[in-house]
């Protein structure tokens, strides 16, 4: 289990640009007449394939930082790099699953999952068998013609996450895809993350509030303090991969769920 401090740039050990990578970026909202500092000079980075988690305290600013890195809002201060290069237009560079699935109730799965190529004005018919093809994998076979209405929980987020894939991107940002599951929807959607995530390797940025979550899933685990949200801590998770749920059980585990429990329970 290694703590680090990134700096930005070039990559230490492969001399590549992140594929993501925060510099000082802090972000004010006025509320009710008064300045609410939201976030306050945060730094980070993603390299290609990684799976970096953000936590924190409810209120850190972690769904502004992905509205900010996906371009639906602008920092007060600091940059957003893409691929090593600075990015100030950004809107629909990077895939965004945000907390609720907002299918369209009108709309059926497969017409769901291509919506992103569509308003791309990409090929409809490209889309759909594609997507077609990706229905087993992402647990939807059989399931193509129905309404969001007729799904399990599961199974929307699934749907959501599906669309997202279709739009392409190197990059994907999932604010607690998770959050509103049971535990044990919760934990089979995990493992079947990853088995995703394994397979394809796009760079993903993941919000949570389960610590056990962040640990299962992440390569690295970003802390961010109590309002205004700042980085306190990166923790390297050393942890094997493939990963089964087994491993949630081992000493190793343990440590790394109970060091940022220590984090988030000491001020973070």
């Amino acid at each position: 289990m290694t703590e680090v401090h990134q700096t930005p740039g070039v990559s230490e050990t492969s001399g590549v640009y992140p594929k993501v990578e925060l510099r000082g970026v802090s972000k004010a909202f006025r509320v009710d007449g008064r300045f609410v500092q939201a976030l306050e000079d945060v730094s980070l980075k993603a390299q290609a394939g990684e799976f970096v988690t953000l936590i924190g305290p409810s209120g850190c600013g972690k769904s502004t930082l992905f509205n900010i890195i996906c371009g639906l809002l602008e920092p007060d201060q600091g940059e957003i790099w893409l691929d090593g290069e600075l990015a100030t237009r950004r809107a629909g560079r990077l895939g965004y699953m945000p907390q609720r699935d907002l299918l369209l109730p009108w709309r059926n799965v497969l017409d769901n999952a291509v919506l992103g190529p569509e308003i791309a004005g990409q090929s409809r018919a490209a889309a759909r068998q594609e997507a077609r093809e990706l229905l087993p994998l992402f647990g939807l076979a059989g399931f193509e013609r129905a309404y969001p209405a007729a799904l399990s929980g599961g199974m929307r987020q699934r749907a959501a996450l599906l669309r997202t894939f279709l739009c392409h991107r190197d990059v994907m940002l999932l604010d607690e895809p998770f959050g509103a599951l049971d535990a044990l929807t919760r934990s089979e959607l995990q493992e079947w993350l990853l088995e995703v995530w394994e397979r394809f390797r796009h760079t993903v940025l993941f919000i949570t509030h389960d610590v056990e979550e962040a640990v299962f899933l992440s390569d690295r685990v970003v802390v961010l303090t109590r309002r205004p949200g700042r980085v306190r801590a990166i923790l390297d998770v050393a942890l094997p991969r493939p990963r089964q749920r087994d491993l949630v059980t081992t000493l190793a585990f343990a440590e790394h769920k109970a060091y940022l429990l220590n984090l988030l329970n000491t001020g973070a």
